[in-house]
């Protein structure tokens, strides 16, 4: 089994993570023992953003790094971890790297991060797992 960056560098559509992670020097970070919960946008979900928002980011780092770590959550959160922190509807927060939390919620059977919906869920890494969602987080 491979680790989060081994996983989002094999697979195809986590291409601008890959790169974001690397502009951030967080790849290292990604690499270390964990557990982490890494909450994974596509680059179809990069792509959603408005026009230049990727190439800013990219180029003021401290911005980049916030945004990245606000996908990532200390410890192993699966899905079915959710769904019993969201059993009746709840909300269940979670502390994110950044120091922000998101929130984990359950809509028409589907797990949602703040706004984002998760498109594939637990996907196994030796340093934790990533759930793939189909849109950028943003810290507020």
């Amino acid at each position: 089994m491979a680790d989060i960056v081994d996983i989002a560098l094999g697979a195809a559509n986590f291409k601008t993570l890959v790169k974001a992670l690397s502009a951030a020097k967080l790849v290292d970070a990604l690499k270390q023992p964990g557990p982490f919960t890494v909450f994974a946008p596509t680059d179809e979900a990069f792509s959603k953003l408005p026009a230049g928002t990727i190439d800013a980011l990219l180029k003021d780092i401290p911005k980049l790094t916030a945004v990245l770590t606000y996908h990532v959550v200390s410890g192993k959160i699966t899905s079915q971890d959710v769904l019993k922190l969201t059993a009746g509807g709840k909300t269940a927060e979670a502390k994110t790297l950044q120091g922000q939390t998101v929130k984990l919620s359950v809509r028409n059977g589907e797990v949602y991060v703040n706004d984002a919906r998760v498109i594939k869920a637990d996907i196994f890494a030796t340093n934790g797992v990533i759930h793939v969602i189909d849109k950028v987080i943003l810290p507020q």
